[in-house]
């Protein structure tokens, strides 16, 4: 047994770990944020090389042209969270109206031939040189912030008053009705959700939204079930197999991966499904290559990342210094949690095909630059919890 020496003071001995330096301090929140989100960012660069190169190589000789550009994004992103964090969320608020209008007048650009670029039957990008920016993803960030200030402005009113429920109502139909155009369903899903909660969460009446309910299974019939390749994947959703070459291809291709996989995996790089087999490999599923290179194992890691990242936001929520602080971390991290459990469920085959990329993890620069945008937001409200804490102390 150690002994301490014997001229050891007993006052030293004697006084808790935290009057002798050594106690562990928790980490603060905006450190907390940097470390998941960086981790996040971090695997996807490597899976989005797993995935990709082989594709790179096919079509442009080098199999590193999606991970060199995955990385430019990143060298974009990083300082978009250092400055919208260092920027009060506060400053926002006499602009907010206008930027959603803008973002508005942007949606309808993008629907112009000539304007906006066609892929895939699609029309939600504006082309700039080698590059494909997309308007919907930063429609979500955007909306958050409106919604935040516009039910922090109106909230006595919006809890007694019906009337002061439609004009958000009107505004979320009108943002869907232009994603829809080009077609997005997986984004106007997020929107209709995102805007569901933080009207909940404010203090809506549940009795407003029962009033939309007929308008809700009006819109789903409308917009599912009346347009085929929607029904088709509702069909594939409930039974690939009825079609399994066309509308359950590639949830059956992901199945195969991710089964295949098994506990730890084939090894890094060494996936099969990635090789032609797999559509939107290093996309929308790319979880699927996760789970077949590095098995239940691989995908586990995002999952606990996101896990963590969703705890931290809840907390920068709940210690938020006002109500605006509040409202915007909670539609911020619902935002990026929800996109990311949506994602996981369509690639497992628990939900109908959307098209929502996996946050930090998935190829795609307006997704990442739009998700880091949020984290700097996040960030923001972060910064002014501790402020508020060291008043406390």
């Amino acid at each position: 047994m150690i002994r301490p020496a014997a001229d050891a003071p007993s006052s030293l001995l004697s006084e808790p770990r935290e009057k002798q330096g050594i106690a562990w301090k928790p980490l603060s929140l905006p450190v907390q944020l940097w470390i998941e989100v960086c981790l996040l960012i971090a695997y996807g660069l490597i899976m989005i090389y797993s995935a990709s190169s082989i594709h790179a190589l096919k079509k442009f000789g080098d199999p590193n042209y999606y991970m060199k550009r995955q990385l430019l994004c990143i060298v974009i992103g990083i300082p978009i969270i250092v400055l919208v964090g260092r920027t009060s969320y506060r400053a926002f608020k006499d602009y907010t109206g206008t930027i959603l209008l803008l973002t508005l007048g942007v949606l309808g650009l993008v629907l112009i031939p000539g304007i906006g670029a066609e892929l895939n039957n699609a029309r939600r990008w504006f082309r700039i040189g080698s590059f494909l920016l997309q308007p919907a993803e930063y429609a979500k960030v955007i909306w958050v912030l409106f919604l935040s200030y516009a039910l922090v402005k109106k909230q006595d009113r919006i809890k007694k008053s019906a009337v002061s429920f439609w004009p958000f109502m009107i505004l979320c139909g009108i943002i869907s009705a232009l994603l829809l155009k080009e077609p997005d369903f997986g984004t106007t899903f997020m929107i209709v959700l995102l805007t569901a909660i933080m009207l909940a969460t404010s203090g809506v009446p549940c009795r407003n939204f029962l009033l939309l309910l007929p308008v809700a299974v009006a819109g789903v019939y409308r917009f599912v079930l009346l347009v085929p390749y929607r029904r088709e994947r509702i069909t594939a959703f409930l039974n690939p197999w009825i079609d399994p070459l066309d509308s359950g291809y590639q949830l059956i291709q992901a199945w195969i991966a991710v089964g295949s996989g098994g506990l730890f995996g084939k090894g890094l790089g060494a996936g099969q499904q990635k090789l032609f087999y797999l559509p939107e490999s290093y996309t929308d599923f790319i979880l699927a290559v996760i789970g077949e290179e590095l098995g239940f194992i691989g995908i586990m890691i995002p999952c606990i990342l996101f896990y963590f990242l969703f705890r931290t936001g809840m907390r920068i929520s709940r210690s938020a210094p006002d109500l605006l602080g509040s409202l915007l971390a909670l539609g911020l991290t619902m935002m990026l949690s929800l996109q990311a459990l949506l994602n996981m469920g369509v690639v497992l085959g628990l939900v109908p095909t959307k098209g929502l990329p996996l946050p930090f993890i998935s190829y795609g620069g307006s997704a990442f630059t739009t998700n880091c945008i949020a984290v700097g937001l996040l960030m923001s409200v972060a910064k002014s919890c501790e402020i508020r804490m060291d008043k406390n102390v």
